[in-house]
């Protein structure tokens, strides 16, 4: 009893998964401090609660996206209620593994029909890729059992950050 108190009073976990080099921890930093901090490729995982407005928090998970740490990404689905998705915009060249990735990621039994949030990062360099692009070479609608959105965004800029995860705060509620 305690206990189902207790998840009801905490935020929802996010998890903020993706390639390394996508920019998840610059993101999470910015949407925490408002600051841009020099981050390294994380090992384990960053989190912290985000505050979106007086009455609205998430626990957000920024999961380390290298190779060698991918298959710890299931060690965090447990009870996430929304998934965002970070893609290097400005990088075509990886988007097939970010595909794969991504692929791979939803189809773990415990994500089961949690909505995707795919924010297209790094919009502020010049030729960084539409969210059009990005969403058919991702192949997005093909997931008809979820629900999903993409957005683009600058971690480094700060900018559709906060609109970004008020979105996904509506997905969760939707869900």
């Amino acid at each position: 009893e305690e206990e189902e108190r207790w998840a009801r009073l905490a935020p929802p976990p996010v998890i903020l998964m993706g390639l390394d080099s996508a920019g998840k921890s610059t993101l999470l930093a910015r949407l925490l401090t408002g600051q841009v901090m020099e981050t390294s490729p994380t090992v384990g995982f960053n989190v912290g609660t985000l505050d979106l407005d007086k009455k609205t928090s998430l626990t957000v998970w920024d999961v380390g996206g290298q190779k060698s740490m991918r298959p710890n990404w299931r060690y965090y689905m447990d009870d996430c209620k929304a998934l965002v998705f970070v893609v290097d915009s400005s990088d075509p060249g990886r988007l097939p593994e970010a595909q794969k990735a991504l692929k791979k990621v939803l189809s773990d039994e415990k994500l089961r029909g949690v909505p995707v949030m795919v924010l297209a990062n790094k919009k502020d360099l010049p030729n960084s890729m539409t969210i059009r692009e990005i969403s058919t070479q991702l192949d997005l609608p093909s997931y008809t059992d979820r629900a999903w959105e993409i957005q683009a965004c600058s971690a480094l800029k700060g900018l559709g950050l906060q609109q970004a995860f008020m979105s996904v705060n509506k997905l969760i509620k939707k869900s």
